[in-house]
């Protein structure tokens, strides 16, 4: 049981994320309602623009004035965040398992809040991608060459990022889905993180690393990432698609013990409700995130080449076992941590 102090504690930093840079708010002198959407590292511009869009929108059909609150770092770090008391009326996550925290942890969503809107809630989906500097000095084509001495590669830590743990499964996956053993995965990726100089909490920090600090020979990231570092940090950096990679849905519920209590579930719900919308998925494609519209999809093909890709289902049995066996303290990726730092 979290204390009120510790409540306390949590409500005044999450107002002092509030008022950080990317903070949307529609100003109104009437009467307004608010919500706050606790999110990952790498997607706040996406929302910061779905905010605006949804505000006007919502003030359209019902005349209400709506403020909207953003709150972003490390997926598992948010998901904790809400579940140590941060009073989130939707959490916007990068994969399952986060949210699935929220249910087994205090019960804040129902166990099948997955199964309330469309595309297992997922309204997106981008992919793992390697970002190498101009010219591809190091000429990094797949995920093993990520594993050859001498390159650094820079990835978030897989503890604290969903951004991580997704590199880990993609580099894992891609090889047990091209034909090898789980044991040659395993090597592979232990190989890999050997190369990693520093894991930083979530992916945003990473590619600050990468493309600020100038560390590294490759960065793994989303897709949707990519050309935000590119407006960024200017045109230093090529996109490099793997053989094959990973599916990465991106979850949504609203936090039914928050909005119950708050009385914004009518409007927590029309919020995610609306990044299924037309209007929702057109923003998601000019935010490089793939839209599960199909109209959308096509309107913006050349944005999104096909790929080979797997899910965590097919590879990993699901996040709940995926979480188990490889990221659980004890997991293979403790495992091939301590290996890793033994090279």
């Amino acid at each position: 049981m979290t204390s009120p102090i510790r409540r306390r504690h949590l409500l005044d930093l999450a107002c002092a994320n509030l008022l950080a840079p990317g903070l949307a708010l529609a100003q109104s002198s009437t009467a307004r309602a608010a919500l706050l959407n606790v999110s990952y590292d790498v997607s706040r511009e996406f929302y910061k623009d779905f905010n605006t869009v949804f505000a006007a929108h919502w003030k359209k059909t019902t005349g209400q004035n709506v403020t909207l609150n953003q709150s972003h770092g490390g997926s598992s770090r948010q998901a904790r965040s809400v579940a140590d008391g941060l009073e989130a009326d939707v959490i916007t996550m990068n994969q399952h398992n986060d949210i699935d925290m929220l249910h087994t942890r205090g019960g804040l969503v129902p166990a099948n809040w997955a199964t309330r809107l469309p595309h297992n809630a997922s309204p997106t989906t981008s992919i793992s991608v390697i970002l190498v500097r101009k010219g591809n000095p190091k000429n990094i084509r797949d995920w093993s060459d990520l594993g050859r001495s001498g390159t650094q590669v820079i990835i978030p830590n897989p503890k604290t990022s969903g951004n991580g743990r997704y590199t880990y499964l993609a580099a894992w996956g891609a090889g047990v889905n091209g034909g090898a053993s789980h044991d040659a995965a395993k090597a592979l990726v232990t190989r890999i993180f050997a190369n990693v100089p520093v894991l930083d909490g979530g992916g945003r920090g990473a590619t600050t690393t990468f493309a600020q600090r100038n560390l590294g020979d490759a960065l793994v990231t989303f897709e949707s990432e990519a050309p935000l570092i590119t407006r960024e940090f200017g045109d230093g950096f090529e996109l490099v698609y793997p053989s094959r990679t990973i599916l990465a849905e991106n979850p949504v519920s609203v936090v039914d013990r928050v909005v119950d209590r708050r009385g914004t579930r009518k409007l927590a719900e029309a919020y995610l409700q609306y990044l299924y919308s037309p209007e929702g998925q057109e923003i998601a494609a000019k935010h490089s995130l793939r839209p599960r519209d199909p109209t959308v999809l096509t309107k913006y093909a050349r944005q999104f080449p096909k790929v080979s890709t797997f899910t965590v289902d097919e590879v990993f049995g699901g996040w709940t076992k995926a979480q188990a066996e490889h990221f659980n303290d004890g997991g293979h990726y403790d495992q091939v941590i301590l290996a890793a730092k033994g090279r």
